[in-house]
């Protein structure tokens, strides 16, 4: 399972490019075609660390969270770091814009956080089809993006922040689209975003971090679902329970803390959630059949 696409890996694999040669806020906020694209075909499942607002031409289906959308004419998303998603274009084109920014882009001008805008609120679903007149609107915004972005005005950015703000509450005016439909593969996609999630989580540095998620609700609430919802996604494509996966993973962990590093146990088993070092050993005693310390070297 591949972890987070970040910006840095963006310019790198989808451009070619690297963001290093950028200037922080080009770096921070950019504005493309998907001509621009190396290979604009081929846009991965999975989360990324910025957000993404994209105006797609043509046919599309596009996989949101473990929900999907197909549509044929113009569509403006908005896609959020917190939830993995996909575009497919079964004309075999993608064409269209898109913009890209990290949340403190935005948030260093303004007094809301972007995450607690109606638009990226837990549940929603924020994907419009456009009509010709909203097209023409947003396709507006979208080259006064590129005009400033381009010029060698010295508050560009501030401008460009004005021009997301204007997209974001344009579209909030909007009703979002009601054709979501749910993939006869939502239980795979349930799994590989749980995966994600778990991947995350890990290598543990306990003198850095603590194991944030432990328990399977902490994964359904990540993921906007009921926990029997994801116990039952997990069942049908692994065969294992949520409470397997996640236990497995954290005794894996433990063994290679307990093999590799110079932490004690009691040290190991606050950092992976296990505020007693004595549950932390009946847990660990119950899984592998054997005391932590029998795995200390």
């Amino acid at each position: 399972m591949e972890k987070e696409e970040t910006l840095e890996h963006f310019y790198k694999d989808i451009l070619g490019k690297e963001s290093s040669l950028l200037d922080n806020d080009t770096k921070q906020f950019n504005l493309f075609s998907f001509e621009d694209c190396t290979d604009p075909l081929v846009i991965k499942y999975r989360r990324r660390d910025f957000y993404k607002v994209t105006l797609l031409k043509g046919r599309s289906i596009i996989h949101y969270g473990d929900l999907s959308l197909e549509a044929d004419g113009t569509t403006l998303a908005f896609f959020s770091p917190e939830i993995p998603y996909t575009i497919e274009m079964p004309d075999n084109t993608l064409q269209g814009q898109y913009f890209i920014f990290r949340a403190p882009y935005f948030n260093e001008h303004y007094r809301q956080d972007i995450r607690e805008l109606p638009l990226f609120t837990p549940g929603f679903k924020p994907i419009y089809i456009l009509n010709k007149i909203k097209e023409k609107k947003i396709i507006q915004i979208f080259n006064k993006m590129q005009v400033e972005l381009l010029s060698e005005y010295k508050f560009k950015h501030d401008l460009i922040r004005n021009q997301i703000s204007e997209i974001i509450h344009f579209a909030q005016k909007l009703q979002p689209a009601k054709t979501f439909y749910e993939q006869i593969d939502a239980n795979v996609r349930i799994t590989s975003v749980f995966n994600q999630l778990l991947d995350l989580q890990f290598p543990i540095e306990p003198e850095h971090n603590r194991l944030e998620m432990r328990s399977p609700r902490d994964y359904a609430e990540k993921l906007y679902i009921h926990v029997n919802h994801l116990n039952h996604a997990l069942k049908t494509t692994t065969g294992k329970t949520t409470t397997v996966l996640i236990s497995a993973r954290i005794i894996n962990e433990a063994k290679i803390l307990l093999k590799h590093s110079h932490y004690n146990i009691t040290e190991i088993s606050r950092s992976l959630g296990f505020d007693d070092p004595t549950h932390f050993g009946h847990f660990f005693k119950k899984q592998t059949g054997q005391p932590p310390s029998a795995y200390r070297t």
